[in-house]
């Protein structure tokens, strides 16, 4: 008889890895679905998927500027004004070996292939949460509970060479990234992105509903 094996699913074990990060009554506080959403620990291998569509994209030329030089390390950043209305795809699956989460982003466009931001979510570093866009270049996060909605805010930039940690100036900074999870019950949420730098002002605000998938 053929043994196959079984397929990753989600454990019933809670995941506590974010409520640690808010604390207890601001965890409390947020609304249930996104505690479900962000309390939902994975086995290993085993992924969640949203669906949805852009409903807002913004760039100024400084913004456009950036996000395409950002293409030469992986295009981390959003770079496509004609993705608005078109399907968006957010891919959760647990990276055992850091245990840790891989995030992986799908924007249509109006011609050609989608955009693919992919991260790596590491609960580690001085805030206790790092992300971590390839080619040694990473970001720490501070989490943060407002109202119905949970937020991750840029603490700082990194690079990791040769084993080192080297953290950017300020000067260096593309700016501040605020990345907002905010609940709108009847299972939706709107992910709303905005980098601001302390010259330029606003360079990218992209905003995209989704709904919970279905178990």
């Amino acid at each position: 008889m053929m043994m196959y094996p079984t397929p990753p699913t989600c454990t019933k074990e809670p995941d506590h890895r974010f409520r640690n990060l808010l604390g207890e009554e601001a965890w409390n506080n947020l609304p249930v679905a996104i505690r479900n959403r962000f309390g939902k620990r994975l086995s290993g291998g085993a992924s969640v998927t949203y669906q949805g569509k852009v409903t807002t994209m913004r760039l100024s030329l400084a913004g456009r500027v950036l996000a395409n030089l950002a293409r030469l390390i992986g295009a981390p950043l959003p770079y496509d004004l004609s993705s608005v209305g078109h399907p968006a795809v957010v891919s959760v699956t647990e990276d055992v070996a850091s245990d840790g989460q891989f995030w992986i982003r799908q924007y249509g466009r109006a011609a050609g292939f989608p955009q693919i931001l992919h991260s790596s979510k590491r609960f580690a570093g001085p805030t206790g949460l790092e992300e971590y866009v390839g080619y040694g270049i990473g970001m720490a996060l501070r989490v943060q509970a407002d109202g119905n909605a949970l937020l991750f805010k840029s603490d700082h930039y990194f690079l990791q060479i040769l084993g080192r940690r080297l953290r950017l100036p300020r000067a260096l900074s593309p700016g501040a990234l605020v990345i907002g999870h905010h609940d709108l019950g009847d299972g939706q949420f709107l992910f709303a992105l905005t980098l601001t730098h302390r010259l330029f002002g606003c360079l990218i605000r992209q905003d995209a509903l989704f709904h919970d998938a279905k178990e």
